[in-house]
């Protein structure tokens, strides 16, 4: 393993040496947040690390939903926090779709605009959240401005072929992206305006310094005058009093199934399942719910308890009566907290943090990337 001290004068002064800005982790909050800096800082020496050799924790790991809130999901946030605080992270997701939307081409990131569903198994839920729905309707409206985001459509079977269901609440301003087309838009994007993104290094220790940051990798030592930490729940191991935990997110897709009549994004009991159509195959994850403690870890494996639900889902409810394989199986890590809303603060006077994303970096990923930029731009 070459060390940084091994590497030439041109290798060393063209990437390593002078750093202005150097940002750890390569996912949608790294960089954004490069990109930001960039349009602030046009000649600026930007760097990105990543430890891995893609964006190792949730952005090419994510089930690709554009989602910003769904019923079940909302009414149950504003169970445990303020209405303040609830709809202020609705906000903060919505104005992020749209920031993200804005930056790329909806081809480049194959944008499919179906909306969603939040289905509902039991028949007395419709009792519960029926009558709330005028008021969800109505607060949606004041951050998007569209009327009756939300409507309730209890025929999915005959739609979809889904079993077991009670009906569902679809929102129309939901959708589903392709995160691997995002990941190559947003490389194209940073060699485009001269940052610089160095994968396989991984940061062990941060320091301050009287010119900046001093880092400790595992090929040796890298300084910058300011420092951008967005490793969302892996913010823990370089960071332990951060108030972010790891959460594991499992996910399997299915092989091809011929005439799949299952089209767009759909979420259950919470959020804590959702699966939608890639193409002719079924994306399903979730379940972290099923084993809180045993989810909330940093090992990238998968479990028979979780990955064995998911496939009685499937089989029971999803695709009924239909035969399938599952062809591939991965997990992420995302970063969440006692509080849905992410972190975005300054741990010294020369580095700061872009961390909690909550299960929600799509959505939220770009703006809390520029947000970060700013606090480094000070």
């Amino acid at each position: 393993m070459i060390q940084f001290k091994q590497l030439s004068f041109w290798e060393k002064v063209t990437l390593l040496e002078d750093i202005d800005f150097l940002i750890v982790g390569c996912g949608i909050v790294g960089s954004a947040c490069a990109l930001e800096l960039r349009s602030k800082n046009p000649s600026a020496k930007i760097v990105i690390l990543e430890r891995s050799y893609l964006p190792l924790g949730a952005s090419t790991k994510n089930a690709g939903f554009a989602c910003f809130g769904s019923v079940t999901e909302l009414l149950d946030d504003l169970e445990t926090s303020s209405e303040e605080t609830v709809w202020n992270t609705v906000n903060l997701r919505y104005q992020g779709l749209k920031r993200l939307l804005e930056r790329y081409k909806h081809s480049e990131l194959d944008y499919q605009n179906c909306g969603s569903y939040d289905l509902l198994k039991n028949k007395s839920d419709s009792a519960i959240y029926h009558p709330k729905l005028e008021y969800l309707n109505q607060q949606i409206e004041l951050i998007t401005g569209q009327k009756n985001c939300y409507s309730f459509e209890a025929d999915l079977k005959s739609k979809f072929g889904l079993e077991g269901f009670q009906g569902g609440y679809f929102n129309q301003l939901e959708g589903a992206i392709d995160t691997g087309k995002l990941l190559l838009a947003t490389q194209k994007d940073l060699a485009k305006n001269g940052i610089i993104t160095l994968f396989g290094i991984e940061v062990k220790l941060i320091e301050p310094s009287q010119t900046g940051v001093i880092l400790e990798t595992n090929y040796g030592e890298i300084k910058a005058k300011k420092t951008g930490i967005t490793v969302n729940g892996f913010a823990k191991k370089l960071l332990p009093n951060l108030a972010v935990e790891p959460a594991r997110a499992q996910v399997l897709v299915t092989s091809e199934i011929p005439n799949l009549p299952v089209k767009g994004t759909f979420h259950l009991e919470k959020g804590y399942y959702y699966f939608r159509n890639v193409g002719n195959r079924i994306l399903f994850g979730g379940g972290r719910n099923l084993d809180f403690k045993a989810e909330n870890t940093f090992n990238l494996d998968q479990t028979s308890l979780i990955q064995n639900k998911l496939e009685e889902i499937l089989s029971e409810n999803i695709l009924p009566k239909q035969s399938f394989t599952v062809e591939y199986r991965w997990s992420g890590t995302m970063g969440i907290g006692e509080e849905k809303s992410p972190i975005i603060e300054k741990i010294n006077q020369n580095c700061a943090v872009g961390v909690r994303l909550g299960g929600m970096g799509v959505a939220i990923g770009s703006l809390v990337g520029e947000s970060l930029a700013k606090l480094l731009n000070e």
